[in-house]
């Protein structure tokens, strides 16, 4: 055989073993195997680790639905416009010290201030404002003028950067929206160190605790009592409900109205859901009526992936 002859049969045997080699590869894989990640699943408060009885990754599947559960839960008040609708304040500017009067408006999709709402919890529109270190909170009841014009009296007491939450629903459309804005009051600003995470506060001569813990990726409860010199008290209803609760996430004060359960009845006890958008730090305001009075219990929680507090 001449000696190009047996160079090509050489290469053409050096094909067939590569090929070979190739196909096995993927028939068989690599000798090593990525280590599998470790699963992390949780049902009614109980964590498991490694892989389900039906051979899946729990922890991937767990990851995934926690995955959807936020994504599916979209953090309010972030924003200044959505949807086509716009918190639009009549000034941005505060003076410390001075009672002043708050306006703004809702401007619609068609660029014209909304005057239609579905009233919610007692009223058209719920105003939240807050310092950015979640200090001076104030829930106030602006009252709508016929061309769309909100006004609440406003007195803020510190110097610093405030956010206005608007919570309402048009009448235009279904789900309700919260918005936000931005107020400077200018001055020495010195702000707030988050209080630590406490299970129990004193208001206004009021002992106020928390059961429960709002959560990530999980659906969660969280049960609020008040009591009086050790005695239970009877809440008054406020705002169509026993409890007002609010939840600001810190740092860019992502905006929750946790909701009570259907079906409270009148005591001394405030259930709510306390499903969260994220983990994270959370500053509670809970505002109950007792004695024809309403008084502002605050609390800071911190918040796990579908964990419970023990």
């Amino acid at each position: 055989m001449r000696t190009s002859g047996r160079l090509t049969t050489y290469a053409l045997g050096l094909v067939v073993v590569f090929a070979g080699a190739t196909g096995a590869g993927r028939v068989f894989g690599p000798d090593k195997k990525p280590a599998p990640a470790p699963a992390h699943s949780a049902m009614n408060g109980q964590v498991t680790d490694g892989p389900s009885a039906s051979g899946h990754d729990a922890g991937a599947h767990d990851a995934d639905e926690h995955a959807g559960h936020e994504a599916a839960m979209v953090a309010a008040g972030l924003q200044v416009t959505q949807d086509g609708y716009t918190l639009s304040p009549l000034s941005t500017r505060l003076t410390v010290g001075k009672a002043q009067a708050f306006a703004f408006r809702i401007i619609g999709p068609d660029g014209r201030a909304v005057t239609q709402f579905t009233e919610e919890h007692g009223t058209e529109l719920h105003l939240i404002v807050v310092r950015r270190d979640m200090a001076g909170y104030q829930h106030l009841h602006p009252v709508r003028a016929a061309d769309g014009t909100w006004s609440a009296p406003l007195t803020i007491r510190d110097p610093g950067t405030y956010r206005a939450f608007a919570d309402f629903t048009p009448r235009a459309r279904a789900e309700s929206l919260v918005l936000g804005a931005d107020l400077a009051a200018p001055g020495d600003y010195q702000p707030r160190i988050l209080p630590k995470p406490a299970w129990e506060t004193l208001t206004d001569g009021y002992t106020v605790t928390r059961a429960g813990e709002p959560q990530a990726g999980a659906d969660s409860w969280m049960t609020v009592s008040v009591s009086r010199n050790g005695q239970p008290v009877t809440l008054e209803p406020y705002l169509g409900s026993y409890g007002h609760l609010v939840a600001l996430r810190q740092g860019d004060l992502a905006y929750l109205h946790m909701h009570p359960q259907d079906g409270t009845t009148a005591g001394p006890d405030v259930t709510v859901n306390a499903s969260v958008p994220s983990t994270g730090a959370y500053r509670l305001f809970l505002e109950f009526k007792h004695g024809g009075t309403v008084h502002l219990a605050e609390f800071t929680a911190t918040t796990g992936a579908g964990h419970t507090h023990n």
